[in-house]
């Protein structure tokens, strides 16, 4: 069975640093006399981004005293909480489903559907490993399967050209967004995965895991192979084409890297903004200077004066989503964006 190890609240102030690791996101504000409270939960693909955002909010004026909750249960996990009204803001690394849909209409629950960024989903091993530099997706779905549970368990049954080694897998727990993608990508299905493997919610547990073992292969956010490149190597992956591409910000922007390119997003309960102006202020200010906290984050961000469209769809409220409760594969950022802004162009932005 999959070992998932949840963690990672963060609570930040302006006059708190950031604490970094598994165990030690936690920060203690309760001396700081903050007037107004937020929660955000959900993926942990999306955390640094909206942890840039945080940051930033906490040295604005109006930021200053808020204190602001942000965990990562995975995109799965904060929807759930999201459709229940449990929290205002969830974080995505894929479009809402149809269930998810369902659930939070059966609550009432209206919301805004805001793409932030693109991520390459990004499959690591370990920095020793000098056998493995490319990998196709016929070899990563003979890897991580449901039919390849208790059978694929070295190198060498994945590629005949690799060594007879035995085989460490860690990845995202059942509620992840990028377990979904992933699994939809190259199994076809987002059910279709083998239980026995290492996984949690918390990407850091899954660098920790690839980055200890030589002998270990794991999938995660580009953001958190980028800042861990000093002990994880990323695997480019060939398609059905045959031409392997490395996971990267060019790749992903023009449309390269394929099948594992993905949009982000966050999703606001709408209700809730119109009642509450600290969520309103934050959500602004995120979408404001979404630009900079991409990259300060480490994933792509989409083209400059798309972040105008998306302060659009937030500003003249248009609710729902673009993607109907699918799961989209393979989409290039163009493509992403012009399904994201069909309804804010309908509603007359110019």
């Amino acid at each position: 069975m999959a070992r998932h190890r949840q963690c990672s609240a963060l609570l930040l102030t302006a006059s708190l640093a950031l604490l970094s690791g598994c165990g030690d996101r936690v920060a203690d504000s309760t001396d700081s006399g903050g007037s107004a409270s937020l929660t955000i939960s959900g993926s942990s693909t999306v955390f640094p981004v909206i942890e840039k955002a945080i940051e930033g909010f906490a040295k604005t004026e109006r930021g200053r005293d808020v204190r602001v909750k942000l965990s990562e249960v995975g995109t799965t996990g904060g929807m759930r909480e999201f459709c229940q009204g449990a929290i205002p803001i969830a974080n995505a690394s894929r479009p809402i489903s149809s269930a998810e849909l369902k659930a939070c209409a059966d609550k009432g629950i209206t919301f805004i559907e805001l793409p932030l960024a693109f991520d390459a989903l990004t499959v690591v091993v370990n920095g020793n490993n000098d056998w493995a530099s490319a990998i196709t997706t016929k070899e990563l779905s003979r890897t991580w399967s449901k039919e390849a549970e208790g059978k694929i368990k070295n190198w060498q049954q994945i590629n005949i050209d690799w060594p007879d080694r035995p085989l460490r897998l860690c990845g995202p727990g059942t509620d992840s967004g990028t377990f979904d993608y992933f699994n939809e990508a190259i199994n076809g299905d987002k059910a279709n995965s083998r239980s026995d493997f290492e996984g949690s919610e918390d990407d850091n547990v899954i660098v920790e895991c690839v980055g200890s073992d030589p002998n270990a292969m794991g999938y995660f956010g580009f953001a958190y192979y980028q800042a861990n490149q000093d002990r994880l190597n990323a695997l480019a992956i060939a398609g059905a084409d045959g031409i392997a591409v490395a996971p990267s910000v060019e790749s992903a922007q023009d449309g390269s890297y394929k099948p594992l390119s993905r949009p982000l997003f966050m999703y606001v309960n709408d209700k809730q903004m119109r009642e509450d102006d600290t969520i309103r202020s934050f959500v602004g200010f995120t979408v404001g200077n979404g630009l900079r906290f991409v990259e300060e984050a480490g994933y792509i961000p989409l083209p400059a004066d798309t972040y105008r469209l998306v302060e659009t769809k937030l500003y003249r409220h248009i609710l729902g989503t673009s993607f109907g409760g699918d799961l989209p594969i393979g989409l290039t950022i163009g493509e992403a964006l012009r399904k994201s802004f069909d309804e804010t162009r309908k509603e007359g932005y110019r």
